[in-house]
């Protein structure tokens, strides 16, 4: 078992964060906020998916505004995403927003701040200090050459510098890059100094697959090395897709277990039947199961109960037929034809 690294506890709405909670799955729309019914309607697709934290942007008061409509009608905490105006960040508390990601650095002047955080203090509000490589200061480029893993953790430390400085340290952190090994150094380095919660991912990682490779590559180091207390795969691809990627993350490094997870052959030359097809079959009719199950679709006697014995339910295939077996013992032969169907009739037992 992975020894995390302990960490303050925080909490987002009735979520709890770090101090051996665990890890939790996050996203963020992809609608224009301002777009009620649209964003409502992805955050259930969000919800049923599992995510259990979802955060929005907000690029105008406009956005700010119809918050609260949207918090109204959806069941997961909620974050404001906010940049630059300290105005934004004070209506989105209004609305009654679960959470803050902002830079208290690029808000403005210190009465702006000031404001801002006696706010989110009067209602309980965590904020998460998000720090990206792609926008550090001026002053830290120049020290540092580029912006490098030590210059994003300098980063961190001024913005929490300001909010200690006004007694508030319901603080989450996250320090992000697009470079694996530099996001995971800064990571690295942060939580051998502090002990704030982590919000872990790779920022900008690209499309599938290019992107869950080089997320599952970043998050999947970070969780064994026992860092990270919340964790969001950025794809350019529906948030859905992130958040079953990051609890495929969570079930690998072995943090978290959901649903249905498929062994299945790579297939071969002696591979007689279509195991694509059947996975796509078995996956399709699984897809609503919640209770974490391991099932084994495979190709041959070769790759069978032998290779698949761990799995709790099982087919492998042959010319014509296959057999159907449950943690390594065989159940039955059956038409080829009726392999899956026989293999969710057991499953549904």
């Amino acid at each position: 078992m992975i020894k995390r690294r302990q960490t303050r506890r925080i909490y987002i709405g009735g979520v709890s964060i770090g101090e051996g909670a665990p890890v939790r799955v996050q996203s963020m729309t992809k609608t224009d906020t301002r777009n009620i019914k649209a964003t409502i309607r992805q955050i259930k697709q969000l919800e049923l998916a599992g995510c259990e934290i979802v955060r929005v942007a907000v690029p105008d008061i406009t956005a700010a505004k119809v918050l609260g409509e949207i918090k109204k009608r959806i069941k997961i905490p909620m974050i404001a995403d906010i940049h630059f105006n300290y105005k934004l960040a004070l209506e989105a508390i209004k609305q009654g927003v679960d959470g803050l990601r902002i830079n208290p650095g690029n808000i403005g002047a210190k009465w702006k701040v000031r404001e801002v955080i006696t706010a989110a203090k009067d209602r309980k509000i965590p904020i998460r200090i998000g720090v990206n490589a792609g926008s550090l200061p001026k002053d830290l480029i120049e020290k540092y050459g580029h912006p490098t893993h030590e210059a994003m953790v300098e980063a961190a430390e001024r913005h929490i510098e300001i909010l200690e400085e006004l007694d508030f340290h319901d603080i989450k952190v996250s320090l992000k890059a697009s470079d694996v090994m530099k996001t995971v150094e800064a990571y690295r380095l942060f939580s051998s100094k502090h002990d704030y919660p982590l919000h872990i991912g790779i920022t900008e990682t690209g499309p599938v697959p290019e992107g869950v490779v080089k997320s599952s590559i970043g998050i999947g180091l970070l969780l064994l090395e026992g860092i990270g207390d919340t964790i969001r795969v950025s794809l350019t691809d529906s948030p859905v897709v992130e958040v079953n990627v990051a609890y495929e993350i969570l079930r690998v490094t072995g943090f978290r277990e959901k649903g249905v997870e498929i062994i299945s052959c790579p297939t071969c030359g002696r591979c007689e039947v279509n195991i694509k097809k059947m996975v796509k079959q078995v996956k399709n009719a699984l897809r609503n199961v919640k209770e974490p199950i391991k099932v084994a679709v495979m190709g041959c006697s070769v790759n069978g109960p032998g290779e698949a014995k761990e799995a709790d339910f099982g087919i492998a295939g042959g010319k014509g037929q296959g057999i159907v077996f449950v943690k390594g013992k065989i159940l039955k032969t059956v038409k080829e034809t009726e392999l899956v169907n026989a293999l969710i009739e057991e499953i549904r037992k």
